[in-house]
């Protein structure tokens, strides 16, 4: 059967809205209706039916209407106009109604009463770049009219338009002026999506022009004072997107809130002619009753974007507004509908208006950059934020409820790069932080899966992913590679404080403090709320620098914020040490011991360091974060006058890499073969299976001590430390079936905590099964 074709026609679209109407509405809900009835009843119906012309559909205060005539249209559109700008003459400002009108002529899809397609999308963009009260129109209407309506015009040049291939170039109706003159047209060139110069400058001719009607509309605002600010406002426009207010009647679309702020600032931070504050610093405001002075001066900034979000099932709307903080003034207001498939649409057209205003010039691979979404699937994105929101939380039983987000987005589109990034992430952390127990899996399965998503995300590279590669290349201490990786990260977005405080920190690691300092200054700036961790990056490089007094300055602010954070009270007693100041060295460390034994820890020193045992139950402080090899140095020189003081972690642990296999060395130790395990077993020395539950259910050693660095519940596993089975002098070997690099950080924290005869097996369980020696499974 052959398909029905779709009935189509060519016809003249009018696109219009109310400007500022849910400011409106909510000053004067029922005086706003009355008047726009009453604007409505007295003059756009009767114009309508004058110029017989038709209403497809109102939708809220925004209309299309359809004419059969171009020069009907846009004589209605003239003299509507410049009839409700008589009606607002004796009306105050704050209470008057203006229309913003498109026109264009296109083939249009028919159904029923409605009508769709490219043409009516043409006439709702002309729409929103009309000035409050005026009227835009496509080449196509201008020169169809031109001659034949008593209206000049200004060619505003080609502008990008939404799922649109090829530029549309606009003219603006000048309503105070006759015809038959045509503004000459500025030069243009071609652009896509966003506003290139020509575009841009126009635009934001535009909302100058507007700033002061805004401004008569809107609460007055204090302006800030350059003086006041806590740092001097960059050379570029700056700007601080606040949270979205979420104002839809479920207060579980939060989210969805948060989620379109976020988007927001990664599409701006990714424009290089503009300085846009971290989402760190911006959602420390989240809640908060704020005035935009206060944030501009704490954050340094000039311009303040703030809005709110409001969905009920798949409708969309956004409200936004432009501020200048300096003089108090709206660069622009404005409101967006849509649907949830709209909602990328909706973001890019909020990022074009600022961009616009701001008179920002973007180069071609922003345009494209800014053009390119992480996925075009809505539903996709949406759940992502779910994820997102829950992941952010930092806590085990977060990870785990964002799990099913990420995977159903995955589901939805298996090549969003994002979301694959996010449980990347979202994994790593589960292994480092030895939660892999609340998620119900042995720490190996979550390295695992950290991995395959990785692998993925790198696949459409987005900054998330570099900054996890880095910090994974870090841990093993590839600190050149993991410099290049958080390098990448940078690349993609160098407004993204976290990815310039991850590429300072691989730096530091890499024996680079000073190229290292530069970086966490720019990532201090980008964020002055930043986390605690930033105050640690920042100490390191001033440390690895040898500036030991701008070090321990800095390590007693990281405290002061996080009296609990260990590393940065071991830091702060290094600088100490190194500045001579031995007894405020010493009594930092014994902080260090009370947040340790408050933890259930073992303390880091003792007066007889051989009474020191390892737990290797417990979480220890991971060799990678004391950074390369000079820095250790560094730190343990600082230390060195502290009688007291036990250090873990400072014996070094090689990687070797072999055909098809890696190997990991520790100094110290004695690596040992098959055979020569076998006759240490003979003799009953001691071996320590350090593998996770998992696999040391499933095989061991007969004879082993099971001390796992992952946790168990079930008391059937030994919760023994290593001073509870062997003396500082005991022959032991160590092996694990599940990761040489586990078993590798387990010899080390032996050797660093005085055991002296250390062997490390490196075939495992594996090898001995293949030479037929028995083993025993279960706990």
């Amino acid at each position: 059967m052959a398909e029905t074709r779709a009935e189509r026609r060519l016809t003249t679209i009018l696109a219009a809205d109310v400007v500022g109407y849910s400011r409106l509405m909510a000053a004067d809900e029922a005086g706003t209706l009355d008047a726009l009835k009453t604007h409505r009843r007295e003059l756009v119906e009767p114009k309508t039916a004058e110029y017989n012309g038709r209403v497809v559909k109102l939708m809220g205060d925004g209309t299309l209407m359809e004419f059969a005539s171009v020069v009907d249209a846009v004589s209605f559109a003239v003299e509507v106009q410049r009839a409700m700008a008589e009606r607002n003459t004796d009306v105050p400002h704050d209470r008057r109604i203006a229309y913003r009108i498109g026109i264009n002529i296109g083939d249009v899809i028919i159904e029923g009463d409605d009508i769709y397609g490219d043409g009516v999308n043409v006439a709702a963009r002309l729409e929103a770049l009309a000035d409050p009260g005026g009227v835009c129109v496509s080449r196509p209407v201008h020169t169809q009219v031109k001659g034949k309506v008593d209206v000049a015009f200004r060619d505003l040049g080609e502008q990008g338009v939404k799922n649109i291939p090829e530029p549309v170039q606009v003219f603006r109706v000048l309503l105070d002026e006759s015809a038959p003159a045509s503004a000459p047209p500025p030069a243009t060139g071609t652009r896509r999506r966003l506003p290139a110069i020509a575009a841009g400058l126009a635009l934001s001719l535009l909302a100058i022009a507007a700033m002061a009607w805004w401004a008569s509309r809107s609460p007055e605002i204090e302006p800030a004072s350059t003086e006041a600010m806590a740092f001097p406002l960059p050379d570029k426009p700056s700007i601080a997107v606040l949270p979205f207010n979420n104002m839809s009647d479920d207060a579980g679309q939060d989210y969805f809130a948060d989620g379109m702020t976020e988007d927001l600032i990664t599409d701006l931070s990714k424009v290089s002619g503009l300085f846009v504050i971290a989402r760190n610093s911006s959602f420390s405001y989240k809640g908060r009753p704020v005035k935009i002075r206060q944030v501009a001066e704490e954050l340094g900034v000039r311009y303040v974007l703030e809005g709110s979000v409001r969905r009920a099932g798949d409708q969309v709307r956004i409200n936004a507004q432009l501020i200048d903080a300096t003089t108090g003034g709206h660069l622009w207001a404005e409101r967006y509908d849509g649907t949830l498939e709209d909602i990328f649409d909706l973001q890019d057209q909020v990022t074009e208006r600022i961009v616009a205003a701001l008179a920002v010039s973007l180069t071609g691979a922003e345009q494209a950059e800014q053009a390119r979404h992480d996925t075009e699937n809505a539903q996709a994105h949406d759940a992502y934020l779910q994820g997102w929101a829950r992941y952010k939380l930092g806590t085990p039983e977060a990870l785990k409820a964002a799990v099913p987000f990420f995977e159903e987005a995955l589901r939805l589109d298996p090549m969003y790069a994002q979301a694959h990034a996010a449980l990347a992430s979202l994994y790593w952390d589960v292994y480092v932080n030895d939660w892999a127990f609340d998620l119900g899996m042995p720490s190996t399965r979550a390295e695992t899966r950290a991995s395959e998503h990785l692998e993925e995300a790198l696949e459409s590279p987005v900054p998330l992913a570099h900054a996890l590669q880095a910090k994974i290349l870090a841990s093993w201490q590839f600190y050149d590679d993991a410099v290049l990786e958080a390098e990448k990260a940078v690349a993609l977005d160098d407004n993204d404080a976290t990815a310039l405080a991850g590429l300072a920190d691989a730096l530091i690691k890499a024996n680079r403090p000073a190229e290292g300092l530069d970086y966490i200054k720019q990532a201090l700036r980008l964020d002055p709320h930043h986390p605690p961790s930033h105050l640690i990056i920042l100490g390191a490089a001033q440390f690895g620098m040898e500036d030991f007094d701008a070090a321990a300055a800095t390590f007693e602010r990281a405290v002061k914020r996080n009296p609990d954070n260990e590393l940065a009270l071991i830091y702060l007693a290094a600088s100490y040490s190194h500045l001579r100041r031995i007894d405020e060295a010493d009594a930092i460390i014994d902080t260090a011991n009370q947040v340790r034994n408050l933890a259930g820890l073992d303390e880091l020193s003792l007066r007889d360091p051989r009474t020191y045992g390892l737990d290797t139950t417990t979480a220890q402080i991971d060799l990678a974060q004391f950074g390369s090899k000079s820095v250790q140095d560094l730190v343990r020189a600082g230390l060195s006058e502290i009688p007291a003081l036990k250090w873990q972690y400072l014996v070094t642990v090689h990687v070797v890499l072999g055909p098809g296999n890696t190997w990991f060395e520790v100094d110290g130790a004695t690596l040992i073969d098959l055979p020569t395990a076998k006759s240490i077993y003979d003799r009953g020395v001691l071996f320590v299976d350090s593998s996770g539950k998992s696999a040391w259910d499933s095989s061991h050693i007969p004879g082993a001590v099971h001390l796992s660095w992952e946790r168990s519940a079930d008391p059937r596993y030994s919760r023994a430390t290593l001073r509870d089975v062997a003396g500082y002098d005991d022959e032991m070997v160590f092996y694990a079936s599940d990761g040489l690099l586990t078993a590798a950080w387990e010899v080390a924290k032996a050797l660093t905590w005085g055991y002296r005869n250390v062997s490390f097996f490196h075939g495992g369980v594996q090898a001995w099964k293949d030479a037929g020696y028995p083993v025993e499974t279960g706990p």
